[in-house]
C-alpha cells in the first residue's frame, strides 16, 4: 500500500519514492559519516595513549573538529543524485562536491596548524618562550593553505587562474609598498627568532633603554624597564640598535682605581698589591687578574685592580666589590696608609713679589697659610 502511493504520488513533479529514496541516502550518509569519524578518532586515541605518538593525538582531536555543517552538506549530495534535477543544476553537482571537499581539508588542515602551533608554544618554558618562529611559520602556513583553496576552486569553476594570479602580483607589489614598514618589522621579528639575539627573560641594553625581554611579537619587542614601566619598541629600531645581552654574560670584568696619601712610605706601598689580590681571592666568586701601583697622580699614589666575578648576576658582584672594599680599608688601616683626598698647594706672597716666610706675619694682612678642608697650605 506504502508503495503504491509512493509510486503514484509526485511532489515538484518529482515520484515520492525518489524523495523517499534521497531522504534515506541523506540520513544514512551523515550517520554513517559521524560513526566513521568518530570511530577513527577513538582509535587513533587509544593508540596515541598506548604509543604516545603525538601525531595521533593531534590527527584525533583534527577530526572531531569536523563542521556538522559539511557533514550534512555531503549528505544532501549524496541524496540528490536520487532525485531528477534539472540540467544545468545536475552538471554543476561535482563543483560542488569539490568546494565542500576542499573546505573541509582546508578546515582539517587550518585547525591542525593551530593545535600545532599551541602545542609547541606551551611546551617552551618561560625563560625560553619566544614565539616568533612559531607564529610565522602557523600564519604563513594558513595564508598559503586558503590561498591555494581558493586558487583550486576558482580553477575548478573555469576561472582563468594565471591572469588572476598575474594581477593579484601587480596588486601585491602596490600594497608592499604601502605597508613596507609593517614588512620590515615583520621580517625583522623573523630574524629574531631565527637568529635569537635574546629570548624573553634576557636583560638586555640598548641606546639609553635597558630592561628585560617580556614579549617578542610579529610587529613590536615589549620590554620591562628597570624602573618599571613597560618600554615598546619595533623590531627594525630594535634591530638596527647595538645589543648588549647581558643574561648571556658568562662573567663580569671589573676594573676599579684607588688612591692613597703621598706620605705613604715605599715597604708600604709595595705590600699593598698583595693586600688587594687577597682580598679579591678571599671574596669568593671571584678570579684575580692584577693589581698595580698604577702612577703618580696629582693628589694620589694610585692604583689600579682588575678582577673577574664568575657569574653574571649584578647583586652577587655588588656584594662582592662591598666585601672587597670593607678589606682593603681595614688592611690600610692596619698598615697605617690612608686614603687620598683631593687637595691644592697655595702660595701666598707679598704684594711686590717676595715670598710670605713660613712663620711670618705682616700687620693687617691675613696668616700665610690658610687651610681649607680638602686643600694642603704651604708657603
Amino acid at each position: 500500500m506504502a508503495m503504491e502511493w509512493l509510486n503514484v504520488h509526485t511532489f515538484l513533479r518529482i515520484p515520492a519514492r525518489d524523495w523517499a529514496a534521497a531522504a534515506l541516502t541523506v540520513v544514512a550518509t551523515y550517520v554513517v559519516l559521524m560513526s566513521v569519524l568518530r570511530l577513527i578518532g577513538n582509535r587513533l586515541d587509544v593508540r596515541a595513549h598506548r604509543t604516545g605518538y603525538r601525531f595521533d593525538t593531534l590527527t584525533a582531536a583534527v577530526l572531531r573538529d569536523t563542521h556538522p555543517l559539511f557533514i550534512g552538506l555531503a549528505a544532501l549530495l549524496a541524496g540528490s543524485y536520487f532525485i531528477e534535477l534539472p540540467t544545468r543544476l545536475a552538471n554543476k553537482l561535482d563543483h560542488i562536491w569539490f568546494v565542500i571537499i576542499g573546505f573541509q581539508i582546508a578546515l582539517w588542515l587550518n585547525r591542525g596548524v593551530k593545535l600545532w602551533a599551541r602545542d609547541k608554544l606551551s611546551a617552551q618554558t618561560q625563560t625560553t618562550r619566544n614565539p616568533v618562529i612559531t607564529s610565522m611559520m602557523a600564519w604563513v602556513l594558513r595564508f598559503a593553505l586558503w590561498s591555494m583553496l581558493l586558487l583550486a576552486i576558482l580553477a575548478n569553476v573555469g576561472v582563468n587562474v594565471t591572469a588572476f594570479v598575474a594581477s593579484l602580483g601587480v596588486g601585491g607589489v602596490a600594497v608592499a609598498l604601502a605597508v613596507q614598514n609593517i614588512l620590515s618589522d615583520l621580517f625583522a621579528s623573523l630574524a629574531i627568532g631565527l637568529d635569537k639575539p635574546f629570548e624573553i627573560g634576557d636583560f638586555i641594553v640598548f641606546e639609553s633603554i635597558a630592561g628585560t625581554v617580556q614579549h617578542v611579537g610579529l610587529k613590536t619587542t615589549r620590554i620591562r624597564s628597570l624602573s618599571g614601566e613597560e618600554i615598546v619598541t619595533s623590531n627594525t629600531a630594535l634591530l638596527k640598535s647595538t645589543i648588549h645581552n647581558y643574561k648571556r654574560m658568562q662573567e663580569r670584568r671589573i676594573v676599579f682605581a684607588f688612591g692613597v696619601t703621598y706620605d705613604a712610605r715605599a715597604a708600604q706601598l709595595k705590600k699593598i698589591p698583595d693586600i688587594v689580590r687577597h682580598a679579591v681571592e678571599t671574596a669568593g666568586d671571584t678570579r684575580s687578574d692584577r693589581a698595580h701601583f698604577k702612577e703618580f697622580g696629582e693628589n694620589a699614589l694610585n692604583f689600579e685592580v682588575v678582577y673577574f666575578v664568575t657569574s653574571p648576576d649584578f647583586n652577587l658582584y655588588m656584594d662582592i666589590q662591598q666585601r672587597i672594599n670593607l678589606a682593603i680599608l681595614e688592611e690600610l688601616q692596619n698598615l697605617g696608609a690612608a686614603f687620598a683626598l683631593p687637595t691644592r698647594t697655595i702660595q701666598l706672597v707679598r704684594r711686590h713679589g717676595e715670598p710670605v716666610e713660613p712663620d711670618g706675619q705682616t700687620h693687617g694682612q691675613p696668616p700665610q697659610g690658610l687651610q681649607y678642608p680638602g686643600t694642603r697650605a704651604r708657603a
